[in-house]
């Protein structure tokens, strides 16, 4: 059997030196405090602090972000907060071409709704605008609940809203005026086409 190891206070402290989050000296664009950011499993956040924190008596440098529409705080280690996908909210550029894919005809794919589903979700919890955009697009058929499934409009309305959290915080207007504009949008546009069957690998 194994000896026992002592583990001493000088090596907890090593060990939490050694992983503090920090920012990184190469990193151009750093979080600051009122940044709107986008953490990819619950959208559209503001950056409230950025700096020390005691965790068991020893300080790690994190991101601490409120989340208003769940009424949630989350704190991320500074130097993981890219690893783990926050990021600020997209440009102007990235959110004029999201409106282009969201406009464009729907996909329609012959997979089974199951695997659809799942596609959707990783999508819409990707965080990407682009992503969002898409889901949004192609079930866009979902908007007024007409022949579409319970778990359809769930996954609209999640796109809808993440998407709409985002463009709202780039403009400067308001989520709900934004979801308005979206709805009313969508609305016009043409019935979906059904494009080529889905590549099988």
């Amino acid at each position: 059997m194994a000896a026992a190891i002592m583990i001493t206070t000088e090596m907890v402290d090593a060990a939490f030196g050694a992983t503090a989050a920090r920012t990184r000296p190469d990193d151009s664009d750093p979080f600051r405090v009122g940044d709107f950011v986008v953490y990819p499993t619950h959208g559209v956040g503001k950056v409230e602090r950025v700096g020390p924190e005691e965790f068991a008596g020893h300080k790690l440098n994190i991101v601490r972000i409120s989340f208003a529409e769940n009424r949630m705080t989350l704190r991320i280690p500074l130097a993981r907060a890219r690893a783990a996908g926050l990021r600020k909210i997209a440009t102007n550029e990235a959110l004029a071409a999201a409106m282009l894919t969201l406009e464009g005809r729907p996909r329609v794919s012959r997979l089974l709704w199951a695997k659809r589903a799942q596609g959707y979700l990783a999508k819409i919890n990707s965080g990407d605008l682009g992503a969002l955009a898409e889901v949004v697009r192609d079930l866009q058929s979902a908007a007024d609940g007409t022949g579409s499934s319970f778990s359809q409009r769930n996954l609209f309305e999640l796109a809808i809203e993440r998407f709409a959290s985002e463009s709202a915080a780039i403009e400067g207007a308001s989520r709900a005026a934004t979801i308005e504009r979206l709805t009313r949008l969508l609305q016009q546009r043409s019935r979906p086409a059904v494009g080529p069957d889905p590549v099988r690998v």
